[in-house]
């Protein structure tokens, strides 16, 4: 009972039930009706208050599984649900102020129908737009007198993969096989490739050992890796050949060409300080900052990087979200952008977390080619 009275548990209640309120009052028809609308607010509420607010062993049945999945897929719903209803009642506003009294008396007629099955349709595209998995996004980045040995140099950057509940093996061997085929000379991975411990999901990442042929394969922590278990999964990913990067820089050659790879870790690691220096480092012909959080750009730009990448936000990973994370994120939401005088590229992410949904961006793996400017 104490647990149901925690601030965060009374936040999400609240919300949820507001919504419910809203959709049934304008929705539903009857107690049949409106208890049929409920099952998918209740099935949200069920993993953050139920799973979130309490310690678990990490062993879970196929119940625990199958709420999770219930769960995360009626997050999707709701969002779209609660989109299309206000669409509606926006759109009988605007027939009943014009007066479009056709239009108005259609919308009445069948616009709950619409709203119900377009809610649902928007979840089906969604699931097989992040199923069907990451597109390759190129993009060229012009830096002032780029050594003529880091001309077309190419970087092959994997964000926010989330192996865990609806990514697997499968899906990572998928990953692995674009990349490679890419022919990259560093792999960045930025962060948030896991969600759960290293006992049960070493098996699912085993193929990212792959991509660390010849220690090109540098990793730093995000968030969710953090919440994982930090220590266990460096431990495992350095076992692997990748090169993590807590919050230190390193130094590697193309030709007669010298590259410093920094790396921070996300402030959900123990010790993480917001600050990276290059005071230490040499002279490098450029400098690359991996850093999960794109919020860590000020610093960036002020150590003097020439290129940050990131990765957390998902773009927003499906709308409404995909509009709401400007109001968190801006200006570095997604693509490439600048700060002062330091190139940013934020991933739109490799995978998904929570719903397996897309709508509105894609999953991808983004090749960046450097190029003279």
């Amino acid at each position: 009972m104490t647990r149901l009275l925690q601030p965060f548990v009374l936040a999400v209640t609240a919300l949820l039930a507001a919504g419910y309120i809203y959709v049934a009052a304008r929705l539903g028809s009857g107690p049949w009706g409106r208890g049929v609308l409920a099952i998918p607010f209740v099935l949200v509420w069920i993993v953050p208050v139920i799973y979130w607010t309490r310690q678990r062993d990490g062993k879970e049945t196929w119940l625990d599984e199958a709420a999770h999945q219930a769960s995360y897929l009626s997050m999707a719903w709701v969002s779209f649900i609660l989109v299309c209803t206000l669409a509606r009642d926006l759109a009988l506003l605007v027939t009943a102020a014009l007066p479009l009294r056709a239009a108005h008396q259609a919308i009445v007629q069948g616009g709950i129908p619409a709203v119900l099955a377009a809610s649902l349709l928007a979840v089906v595209i969604g699931a097989l737009t992040a199923l069907h998995g990451p597109r390759v996004e190129e993009v060229v980045v012009r830096v002032p007198g780029l050594h003529p040995d880091l001309k077309d140099f190419r970087i092959v950057q994997i964000s926010d993969l989330h192996v865990g509940r609806n990514i697997r093996r499968t899906y990572v061997g998928r990953v692995v096989d674009r990349a490679r085929a890419l022919a990259p000379d560093l792999v960045a991975l930025t962060g948030d490739m896991v969600d759960g411990s290293v006992e049960r999901l070493a098996p699912d990442v085993a193929p990212l050992a792959a991509l660390a042929a010849d220690g090109r394969a540098f990793f730093v922590l995000g968030n969710h890796d953090c919440y994982s278990g930090a220590h266990e999964w460096i431990a495992h990913f350095r076992r692997m050949g990748v090169r993590v990067l807590v919050i230190e820089h390193t130094v590697i050659r193309k030709g007669a060409a010298m590259l410093v790879v920094g790396g921070v870790a996300d402030p959900a690691y123990r010790g993480a300080r917001p600050e990276i220096s290059l005071d230490d480092a040499p002279n490098a012909d450029f400098r690359l900052l991996l850093a999960h959080n794109p919020k860590f750009a000020p610093f960036g730009a002020r150590a003097g990087f020439d290129l940050q990448l990131s990765g957390h936000t998902h773009a927003g990973q499906f709308f409404p979200w995909t509009l709401a994370v400007r109001l968190v994120h801006a200006p570095h939401v997604a693509g490439l952008s600048r700060e002062g005088g330091m190139w940013v590229y934020v991933s739109a992410g490799t995978g998904t977390w929570g719903p397996p949904v897309r709508f509105g961006t894609s999953p991808e793996i983004t090749l960046i080619k450097l190029t003279r400017a």
